[in-house]
């Protein structure tokens, strides 16, 4: 006798299981539809993920829910993160199990904020100046007054994050994305490799560790006293 599980409604559905068979069956589904081999081979390839991650667990709404959590404990990008659901909804529609469908992670997106946003460009342009002789802090101040960003923000600006273009930001549960101009792209990558920075967080101490607020207000607050 096959074991039951419930649905939202409460009412009795039998137990589903993930196989190869049903993932085959969505296979030649996708070339009927004409989907090109690129697409899908990442459908497949986000359908089988999904299926490592449950095991022998049952599929349940519940199930797809805890995967896009884990998706996001394990760092992937929001984009990233909802294109996987994407592929994952359209298999479980697919096999008759709309209801376990989860919707897509919000993205809030910070485009490029000017010079001029908290500071008039004249002040701007004058604490540019102040820290010519510190290229670290002179380009903190441009990261911060040309995207808006927090100083507690600062470690999500990495050297893979940057050469991508933009900045996943999860800062207190909310995550969005901010787009960085080509002229903030250029210098933070010279400034990375000039640093010897391969990898990792840009804005690092002498010992590799990240820049805190304290060390980075301490040394902006004596460019203030203008």
């Amino acid at each position: 006798m096959k074991s039951k599980v419930q649905n939202q409604e409460g009412t009795e559905m039998s137990e589903r299981k993930l196989t190869e068979q049903k993932i085959e069956a969505f296979h030649q589904y996708l070339i009927r539809e004409e989907k090109s081999t690129a697409t899908v081979e990442k459908y497949l390839r986000d359908v089988r993920a999904f299926m490592v991650y449950v095991g022998e667990k049952s599929v349940t709404k519940d199930v797809v829910m805890e995967y896009k959590k884990h998706l996001q404990e394990e760092n992937y990008a929001v984009r990233s993160i909802n294109s996987m659901l994407a592929s994952l909804n359209s298999f479980l529609i697919y096999i008759g199990w709309s209801d376990c469908k989860v919707k897509s992670m919000k993205l809030q997106r910070c485009v490029y904020c000017a010079e001029e946003k908290e500071l008039t460009k004249a002040e701007y342009e004058r604490l540019l100046k102040a820290a010519e002789k510190n290229e670290q802090l002179r380009l903190v101040m441009q990261t911060i007054c040309s995207t808006g960003i927090r100083v507690s923000e600062l470690k999500f600006f990495t050297v893979e994050a940057v050469s991508h273009g933009e900045v996943v930001v999860n800062c207190k549960a909310k995550i969005r994305t901010i787009l960085i101009p080509g002229k903030l792209r250029k210098l933070l990558l010279d400034y990375a490799r000039k640093q010897k920075i391969r990898s990792g967080v840009i804005f690092v101490t002498r010992n590799g560790k990240p820049l805190d607020r304290k060390t980075i207000w301490a040394q902006m607050k004596g460019l203030c006293e203008f």
